[in-house]
């Protein structure tokens, strides 16, 4: 077997010497404190049930979807789905990707144009950086949720842009994937509205548990026409797969022409989209009952941090990602291994996915979570750090 280069053998073996090398392990069998699954769709079997019915009453018995969404793959689900998102979400139009990364990549690296500008909040995720980078304009970070840390941006660098047509991009998240935390959405949304600038939003974490039918923060804050566009993804709250960019019929449109991680990629199965179509009833039926019990957990593991004396050492976050700064990638990883140990999962977050000195433990509570395993994780917690 030919072996890697040089260079590449290096790398790795840094990563070794440093202790942040990935690997691909099994975590079956432990109690769940580590997927995005918050409302335990990804493994209900009521929405298993519902989805395949919803295949048999449309007569679909395809695999795959056979292409492109552009060429054969644009199969009559999508016709279904994507109206469907558009009252859920209270958009004007939805357009669905392969996942969150595929969204972010198609709008990032298609719609800012050369004299452009981005400004983007430091901690957003590997695929908006990534999507960035891949366009023509110029992009800056502000300081995290700091809205006079990209005032301060905006300001220095329209001053200096050589361009006289140029368009102004503010880009956050609605809950940070890493940190759990929000930002005042609604201090960003009068600054691009009252600046005619463009705020999209990644509502990856927020969709299926914010907002009064799970439509996420930017719907439940009544923000919907004030931003440009959405990113909502399906693989977390709710148990599926795939994504969706939520906007204008004209930036459907202009996705549809020149993104190009939608026109040169292989469309969704149907199965897949009519898990979406299933998981989205599904939550409407439901109701308030899956997130309030998941808002009373995140309440009561709150409570537990500070009954145990450890709350200093967590992020502040009200929603279910709870950061346990641990710097030092051997020590977060020490502790991630004898909570595995004790049978529960909840893995260390290493630099570089976060700022070196902020390792920590990414714990995720979901609604299925009982209260005695979430004590009980908090107390082991607090004799390991």
């Amino acid at each position: 077997m030919i072996q890697l280069p040089k260079k590449l053998q290096n790398i790795l073996a840094e990563r070794k010497k440093e202790e942040t090398l990935r690997s691909l392990e099994s975590t079956e069998g432990l109690i769940d404190f580590l997927s995005n699954d918050y409302l335990g769709f990804a493994t209900n079997e009521t929405l298993f049930s519902k989805t395949f019915q919803l295949l048999l009453t449309e007569n679909v018995a395809s695999n795959g979807s056979g292409g492109s969404r552009l060429l054969s793959g644009n199969h009559k689900l999508y016709k279904r789905l994507e109206p469907l998102l558009t009252g859920f979400y209270k958009a004007e139009a939805a357009l669905v990707f392969n996942s969150g990364y595929d969204a972010n990549m198609g709008l990032f690296s298609a719609v800012p144009q050369r004299g452009d500008l981005i400004f983007y909040d430091e901690f957003v995720h590997a695929s908006i950086r990534e999507g960035i980078r891949m366009s023509n304009a110029k992009a800056y970070s502000f300081s995290h949720n700091d809205l006079a840390s990209l005032q301060e941006k905006v300001k220095l660098n329209t001053a200096r842009n050589e361009h006289e047509d140029y368009a102004v991009y503010v880009v956050t998240e609605s809950v940070f994937s890493m940190d759990g935390d929000t930002p005042d959405l609604k201090a960003f949304a009068e600054f691009t509205t009252a600046n005619k600038y463009r705020l999209i939003v990644d509502e990856a974490h927020a969709v299926g548990v914010l907002g009064k039918n799970g439509e996420g923060l930017v719907p439940e804050l009544g923000l919907e026409k004030e931003v440009f566009a959405r990113t909502v993804t399906f693989g977390k709250a709710f148990g599926c797969h795939g994504a969706a960019i939520l906007g204008s019929e004209q930036l459907k449109d202009y996705l549809v022409n020149f993104a190009k991680p939608l026109i040169y990629t292989t469309a969704l199965t149907p199965h897949t989209l009519a898990t979406i179509i299933t998981a989205h009833e599904y939550m409407g039926e439901l109701g308030k009952e899956p997130k309030e019990i998941l808002k009373d957990h995140i309440d009561f593991f709150k409570k537990q941090l500070v009954a145990f004396k450890i709350d200093h050492h967590f992020i502040p976050s009200s929603t279910a990602i709870q950061g346990c700064i641990i710097p030092g990638s051997k020590k977060a990883k020490q502790v991630s291994k004898k909570l595995m140990d004790k049978g529960f999962n909840s893995k260390a977050i290493l630099s570089p996915t976060v700022p070196e000195g902020q390792e920590r433990l990414r714990i995720c509570l979901h609604s299925f979570n009982s209260k005695e395993e979430i004590g009980l994780l908090v107390k082991l917690l607090s004799s390991f750090i």
